[in-house]
């Protein structure tokens, strides 16, 4: 590996900052809504004649029907949202991509996190199928920056959203050059530790920080110049520092994902414990394949088998 980062998909759940062309996917399914309902206060209308004083009571009477109304309508609204976001999640699992970007589009004005995240997501899934042509790829990375982006503005407190701001500010500097890309690695560093801030148990966004560090690990030395050029102490980081991401990926969910399994291989191999390497590369072969990226671990655990077994 030549200091480029893949992030990749992850089956059930929801890099850094160095070079990404792969795809992450994660399901996200822990989803917060805040409704408030304004209440309003009557007031007495005074009044000489019976008539006049009766007329408060049926205003009153005008005004709690509207206000349930209108409690009736936030709810079904709410309602609408979670079967929505509940259809998105459904399609996304069952990696239905571009009829899940389809669907989240109608939703790419909304002020919900919730769906926006998604559609960043969404977009980002799309520009690394293979039938995407060059300029469509880079059209939707940067059309799923510009949503993240949104997202955290909408709701700073949504770990999805600081997770999925951080992937895609990584994917737009595969056209923005090694400095730039290098240049963002501690902001992507820290959206990803406050994506676990707010949730501890995100396998995914502990694995992809084990790859931040992996990435960092092992860059070359012409981009170890570069960052040293860009920060006066540029971003570093250890294989043991990697191994104690992606360990705490599995003790979290275990056998989660496979890509997981092979960078623990991968990691051991780097730090020269073969036994360990084996036993980590031969459950990433054994994994089930239900993803095209499943099926690429694959070979590139049986590659790195034979390589050890050489």
């Amino acid at each position: 590996m030549t200091g480029r980062v893949t992030f990749m998909r992850s089956i059930a759940r929801t890099s850094p900052s160095i070079p990404v062309n792969k795809s992450i996917k994660i399901r996200e399914t822990n989803r917060q809504c805040w409704t408030q309902v304004k209440r309003s206060t009557t007031t007495n209308i005074v009044g000489r004649t019976a008539f006049l004083l009766s007329l408060p009571a049926v205003a009153c009477l005008g005004h709690q029907a509207h206000k349930r109304v209108r409690s009736a309508a936030v709810v079904h609204a709410l309602e609408k949202t979670e079967e929505v976001l509940e259809h998105a999640d459904y399609l996304y699992g069952c990696g239905e991509t571009e009829k899940l970007h389809q669907l989240l589009l109608q939703y790419k004005d909304s002020e919900d996190a919730e769906f926006l995240w998604r559609l960043a997501r969404a977009s980002r899934d799309l520009s690394v199928m293979p039938h995407v042509a060059a300029e469509e790829k880079k059209r939707l990375v940067f059309e799923a920056f510009e949503y993240s982006k949104k997202a955290l503005e909408k709701n700073e407190a949504c770990f999805a959203a600081h997770k999925w701001y951080a992937v895609c500010l990584s994917d737009i500097g595969d056209y923005e050059g090694v400095k730039v890309k290098i240049g963002n690695s501690y902001t992507i560093r820290e959206h990803l530790e406050r994506a676990l801030e707010l949730n501890p148990k995100d396998a995914t966004s502990i694995h992809i920080l084990g790859y931040w560090c992996f990435a960092f690990a092992e860059l070359p030395w012409y981009q170890r110049k570069v960052a040293a050029v860009i920060f006066a102490s540029p971003p570093t980081s250890t294989y043991e520092e990697a191994l104690a991401f992606f360990l705490k990926a599995e003790e979290v969910d275990p056998n989660f994902y496979s890509k997981n399994l092979l960078m623990l291989g991968k990691t051991y191999m780097a730090m020269k414990d073969k036994d360990s390497a084996m036993k980590w590369l031969t459950k990433a072969r054994d994994y089930p394949p239900h993803t095209e990226e499943d099926k690429e671990v694959h070979k590139d655990a049986l590659d790195l088998l034979k390589k050890l077994n050489g």
